[in-house]
């Protein structure tokens, strides 16, 4: 059984009653059951459409059971992902179930894990408007009502350690991460976590378009801060199981049907 359904997460303020449009949403997707590998193909596949991975260097994992990890092989771009092309690997990077190799920059998604029992899936990528706002030596600013899912949930490591292939790059980013969602690091790019694919998925879309926003807005003006009680519940809200997935699972469907190779 795969971890990722089984664990809590840590979403900060996240209340016990289900809201009416969150509850309509959790009975409609009760009708999707895709695969662990088929979910990573489709958010390879949507980041790769929102201009996530023009190179080789994203990555989206999923933790496994007996500390092994789902994620897309090296060799196969965002964009040409496909449930075939999905590889399990241990915390060696070696190979358990299916072909191909991992991306030794997933390394310091180890790291992670370790420091957070809570986090089951993360996703690593470089896109445009974020990694523009990781080159300003500027923190993510949460200032519209689209992007509240990052309110006091977004973490900035502001020194580059470097290609994240050896476990002190880990350290740092892991530490860098605390207990946020997200993490923007400087001269880099962007790292998404949550309790499942679907979240993180969600979150990593979501920077992009908050990154975009924030540079926007600054190109014409100074950024209004947004009240804390109303950017709280944004938060909660945006980040309930009903409304991630079922923004998740709109996006699959759409995928399905316009590139059915996902499926290959």
């Amino acid at each position: 059984m795969n971890k990722e359904n089984n664990t809590t997460d840590k979403n900060k303020g996240n209340g016990s009653e289900m809201n009416p449009i969150e509850k309509h949403i959790g009975e409609s997707i009760a009708n999707y059951n895709w695969s662990i590998k088929l979910k990573i193909a489709l958010a390879c596949r949507k980041l790769a459409s929102e201009e996530h991975a023009q190179t080789l260097a994203g990555h989206v994992t999923v933790r496994a059971e007996d500390n092994t990890f789902w994620v897309n092989q090296l060799m196969v771009g965002f964009g040409n992902t496909s449930q075939s092309t999905v590889i399990r690997v241990n915390e060696d990077l070696e190979v358990v179930e299916g072909n191909g190799i991992a991306n030794p920059g997933m390394r310091f998604h180890l790291w992670v894990y370790k420091a957070r029992p809570d986090i089951n899936s993360i996703v690593h990528t470089h896109p445009p408007f974020s990694s523009a706002l990781a080159m300003t030596g500027k923190e993510l600013a949460v200032a519209h009502m689209d992007v509240a899912m990052f309110y006091n949930d977004c973490a900035y490591l502001p020194e580059w350690p470097g290609v994240p292939l050896a476990d002190e790059e880990g350290r740092i980013i892991s530490k860098a991460l605390g207990d946020n969602h997200s993490l923007l690091l400087a001269s880099h790019g962007i790292l998404t976590t949550g309790k499942n694919i679907e979240t993180a998925t969600v979150l990593a879309m979501q920077f992009e378009r908050a990154s975009r926003l924030q540079l926007l807005a600054e190109s014409v003006g100074t950024i209004k801060p947004i009240e804390d009680k109303q950017a709280q519940e944004a938060h909660d809200f945006q980040l309930s199981d009903g409304v991630v997935k079922g923004n998740f699972n709109s996006w699959g469907s759409q995928l399905l049907r316009e590139q059915p190779d996902i499926e290959d």
